[in-house]
């Protein structure tokens, strides 16, 4: 019986490097028969994810794997990759009918052009995933989808590499690749800032698991999002509480201007009086601020959309505003 690595149209594959996303996709591609020649891995942490995921793989530097390989995957953060492409371009060291595909969300292929001009092939493929870079996000590749950017010639290539992950790829154009990204970064990367200030807040008032207070929330919403779109907006701005949103902010005040609540003072005085608490509360004081302004600033935009759906009449939205203005009391 041929093995998967016998099959026709099987590459030699080099990872460039064994971060998070680069051990993985690495994985996933092994796992679909292709041969990974080397991993770059320049850390003793990514030479351990390296060791777990891509076992018997030989750590190499970065000519020697791009010397050796018929597809060089490079997962490298977006503002390393212009640098690491041209520089490899200028020592000559892309070949031609070489596959370079890399997984940085801001960019097309045109950041691949000394690629191209080499005789090269290049590719696009970002994983629209958070990584842990275990194991199991091999398994969360099923339900991935990536963005990809290629020519129109050599676009199945990039399509079939990613459905071989096991994964489902999506057309984006060069020229939407930022707003693409931006898209994600603002739905994934700003929503776990969000829940970090709230558990945040609910351990200063003495929430022992705040996790488990806004995981079934969290992933209610997120479902009830992804599911109904703008139907699932809800809440008191969406409501048009004004009071409720008045107190919200009042609340948030307080923790912006000393650091801690009302309620945590008369709970804790002791915590008030301790030689260390007057840095703590700036501390805290500063993250009330920034939790005070992000608040506000999503309100209002939440205030905006449930008045251009038909939510909240003007009279309401425009009390809402005030309110996160600190003009109404509750």
């Amino acid at each position: 019986m041929r093995q998967p690595s016998d099959r026709p149209g099987r590459l030699g594959v080099g990872v460039i490097s064994a971060g998070k996303v680069g051990a993985v996709l690495g994985a996933a591609l092994r796992a679909a028969g292709h041969a990974v020649v080397g991993v770059h891995a320049s850390s003793e942490q990514s030479r351990e994810r390296a060791g777990a995921l891509l076992p018997d793989v030989p750590v190499l530097d970065v000519p020697t794997i791009v010397e050796r390989s018929e597809l060089v995957l490079l997962a490298v953060p977006d503002d390393q990759l212009p640098g690491l492409v041209s520089g490899l371009g200028a020592t000559g060291a892309w070949q031609p009918g070489q596959l370079v595909v890399h997984t940085a969300g801001r960019y097309g292929t045109d950041v691949l052009e000394p690629v191209r001009r080499a005789g090269g092939i290049g590719l696009a493929v970002h994983p629209a995933m958070t990584f842990t870079g275990l194991s199991l996000d091999l398994h969360r590749l099923a339900d991935c989808s990536f963005g990809v950017t290629a020519a129109a010639p050599v676009l199945p290539i990039a399509q079939a590499l990613v459905v071989e992950m096991g994964a489902e790829p999506v057309v984006i154009a060069e020229a939407d690749r930022p707003l693409y990204h931006a898209a994600l970064a603002h739905g994934s990367n700003h929503v776990m800032t969000l829940l970090g200030e709230s558990m945040q807040v609910l351990g200063q008032i003495g929430v022992t698991h705040p996790e488990r207070v806004l995981g079934p929330l969290a992933r209610a919403t997120v479902d009830n999002a992804l599911a109904s779109g703008e139907d699932a907006l809800t809440g008191p701005v969406a409501r048009g509480d004004v009071a409720t949103v008045a107190a919200h902010v009042a609340a948030l005040r307080e923790l912006s201007q000393d650091g801690v609540s009302a309620a945590d003072a008369a709970r804790s005085p002791e915590r008030v009086t301790a030689p260390d608490a007057s840095v703590r509360g700036a501390r805290q004081a500063d993250a009330g601020e920034q939790l005070l302004a992000g608040y506000r600033a999503l309100a209002r935009q939440t205030a905006a959309r449930a008045a251009s759906s038909g939510r909240i009449d003007e009279t309401t939205y425009r009390a809402v505003l005030a309110a996160l203005d600190g003009e109404e009391r509750p």
